[in-house]
């Protein structure tokens, strides 16, 4: 009995790890039908660990508190993994595409903070960014903003997964002022 105790309470801690979740827009539609008008409800929510996971997801139902269950659940299940510098930035910049929708981002040094608008503040804030300055071109459609988000951080890469790819080590990679300083041999100095 006790071992069928521990691997419920197993199961329950892998199935809810940490998820913080931000309601990013909802939406109520309606339709019309004979007897007049019913209407739904359709959110947008975004999930992540804060520690460089984040997913988003839609739901749909009549009900607002069943369409974020709804969406909550879907994000959770389509989370993607994104490299961070010092758990706080992006390793470079980057641009996401989808539909009209553009999105640029680009890397910020300690204390710039989160410099995006409305859906893009909170797929930052849900991956758990610190400092990133970010600018949305084209769409202002909120489902296009995160796709397009989504879209350029599944580009970026940390110096370590661009070393493995190349097979150089990570000082190779890395432009010089950017690389580990190596104590430089002491020149002889020659009087003439």
């Amino acid at each position: 009995m006790a071992r069928e105790d521990s691997r419920r309470d197993r199961r329950d801690r892998d199935e809810t790890p940490e998820f913080a979740d931000r309601l990013v827009a909802i939406n109520r539609v309606s339709k019309t039908v004979k007897g007049g008008k019913r209407f739904g409800f359709a959110a947008l929510v975004v999930v992540g660990d804060q520690k460089g996971r984040v997913g988003f997801g839609k739901g749909k139902a009549k009900e607002v508190p069943e369409a974020i269950r709804k969406a909550t659940e879907q994000a959770r299940r389509q989370m993607i993994r994104v490299p961070l510098r010092e758990g706080r930035t992006l390793h470079h910049d980057g641009e996401g595409r989808h539909g009209a929708g553009r999105v640029v981002m680009r890397t910020a040094p300690q204390g710039t903070g989160i410099i995006a608008g409305g859906p893009m503040r909170a797929v930052f804030e849900m991956l758990g960014i610190q400092d990133v300055v970010a600018k949305s071109i084209g769409s202002q459609n909120p489902y296009n903003m995160i796709r397009a988000t989504l879209d350029g951080l599944r580009f970026q890469a940390s110096p370590r997964q661009v070393a493995q790819r190349r097979g150089k080590k990570v000082a190779d990679i890395l432009r010089r002022d950017e690389a580990p300083k190596a104590e430089a041999p002491a020149e002889a100095v020659v009087e003439a």
